[in-house]
């Protein structure tokens, strides 16, 4: 990015609430239907039917309230947003403009120059429309089932200034609303949906410039590349002497770039009034109170948790909680060994890489955190070394059978017997002579060598230490 500029970013987020029935309706939500079978005629916007709204929205929208340290509206009114588009049955969406549920809230990023304060500035709750589908020939296609299914749109102030920054955001609310479990996350189907607000201007200079929106993102890779893309455009632009159109742009990953939508809307081309189907939301402390008393242990608390109750690292804690179904994982894995930094290894190592390289979530990981603890508990009993360990755990994944059955099969059983490795290190030096005069001139590393003999005689299942020690003992005479 030219250092003579900088860029002035801002997100709005809609995740998708992970409620049984719409909105407004009691139609289901759930994703993957036949097209247009989830539909009813309030959702589809018959004349003469009235909206009412499930409370488990505003319970949901409370809780995100909360957890982004929100103002909580006691007061809070729907509105009417007018557009016209072909998937929108309505001819409007029922949102909120002047009093949405909460506001003036801030989430924390840790960055590489410290913590980052990116300011919310409003949480609301509205409808989605329904989708259109443009590739089926020369028609387009219109599935309503989406339509009515509950949103909380989470607009940041313009207080994000790199690629980098905004990704981290995403992924901040993107965990919020996991841990919360109001929203499943998925961006590729969906379920949590981001647009970027973006305008550069000359360094020192107070006054925004023209911004653009930029849609269509579905992957936090995603994000970053396609504001990348936009602050440079943007750039080229300013430095050919040219000026900003504000628009709205379609992020095409594929090609790599960003092309032209629409005109960028402003609010006053909605014409939003509020909404006369629908009384306000009257929101008790009490209500208030009874959330924030059963909100579940949030990110941050979990990670300074597991640093002080697991004596883990802190790069270990931000990993082990970056996702609530790993911090879960691994709490079930620590009741049954107290042997912490051992599990969070394996979790963040052998666990995680089997995971990423099959693309499943840890829910559908083989391996149970009891069986996972089995094998760790193995190792620190000196039953088996770290080697076998890791010869054992691919059979885990196969079978989940119990490691100790595995190391029975198996015949891996660690030799700990002092007087049978001595007679094995004693075959190794005598093999290896000239490497035994490397030694005691003074080649230290001739020492790993020779620890690689006595496993490989023993296949593996020699005790490390005891091996160490002996051999130490045996070159000193």
């Amino acid at each position: 990015m030219n250092p003579n500029y900088e860029a002035v970013i801002g997100l709005e987020v809609h995740a998708q609430l992970l409620t049984g029935t719409k909105i407004f309706c009691g139609c289901s939500t759930e994703f993957g239907n036949p097209p247009n079978t989830n539909v009813c005629p309030v959702c589809l916007g018959h004349p003469g039917v009235l909206p009412v709204l499930n409370k488990k929205v505003v319970d949901f929208s409370i809780m995100m309230g909360l957890a982004t340290n929100c103002k909580i509206n006691h007061n809070s009114i729907f509105a009417r947003k007018n557009y016209f588009y072909p998937d929108l049955p309505k001819g409007y969406q029922i949102s909120q403009f002047e009093k949405p549920v909460c506001e003036h809230g801030f989430v924390e990023l840790e960055t590489g120059e410290g913590i980052k304060k990116v300011r919310i500035k409003r949480i609301h709750m509205e409808e989605d429309a329904g989708k259109s589908i443009h590739d089926t020939g020369e028609s387009t296609l219109v599935d309503l089932n989406r339509t009515g299914v509950p949103l909380i749109e989470i607009v940041s102030e313009p207080d994000i200034s790199t690629p980098a920054e905004a990704a981290a955001y995403l992924k901040k609310i993107h965990q919020l609303v996991t841990y919360l479990e109001i929203c499943d996350g998925n961006m590729e189907e969906g379920s949590l949906r981001c647009d970027a607000n973006i305008s550069v201007r000359p360094k020192n200079q107070r006054e925004f410039g023209t911004r653009t929106e930029v849609k269509n993102m579905n992957s936090f890779r995603n994000v970053e590349r396609a504001i990348a893309y936009e602050i440079e455009r943007q750039i080229d632009i300013l430095e050919d002497g040219g000026t900003i159109e504000q628009e709205t742009l379609l992020w095409n990953a594929d090609a790599g770039k960003a092309v032209s939508m629409r005109g960028k809307e402003e609010a006053h081309d909605y014409r939003y009034f509020p909404e006369p189907d629908l009384v306000p939301v009257l929101i008790s402390q009490n209500w208030i109170d009874e959330i924030k008393t059963a909100l579940p242990e949030l990110p941050g608390k979990r990670k300074q948790r597991f640093i002080d109750e697991y004596g883990l690292p802190g790069y270990d804690a931000n990993v082990l909680t970056s996702e609530k179904a790993i911090a879960d994982y691994f709490e079930k894995v620590v009741r049954k060994t107290n042997h912490y930094k051992t599990a969070s290894n394996w979790v963040m190592g052998d666990v995680a890489a089997y995971i990423n390289e099959n693309k499943i979530d840890i829910s559908n990981f083989p391996v149970s955190p009891g069986n996972l603890a089995k094998l760790i508990n193995l190792i620190h009993e000196n039953v088996i070394s770290g080697k076998i360990a890791k010869e054992i755990f691919p059979e885990m994944i196969k079978t989940n059978k119990d490691p100790a059955i595995i190391v029975e099969e198996k015949n891996l059983v660690q030799i700990t017997d002092s007087g049978e490795l001595e007679e094995i290190v004693k075959k190794v030096l005598a093999a290896n002579p000239s490497q035994v005069e490397q030694f005691k001139a003074g080649k230290e590393k001739v020492f790993g060598f020779f620890v690689g003999q006595v496993m490989r005689e023993t296949k593996g299942k020699a005790n490390p230490k005891l091996v160490n020690e002996i051999l130490r003992k045996e070159l000193s005479k």
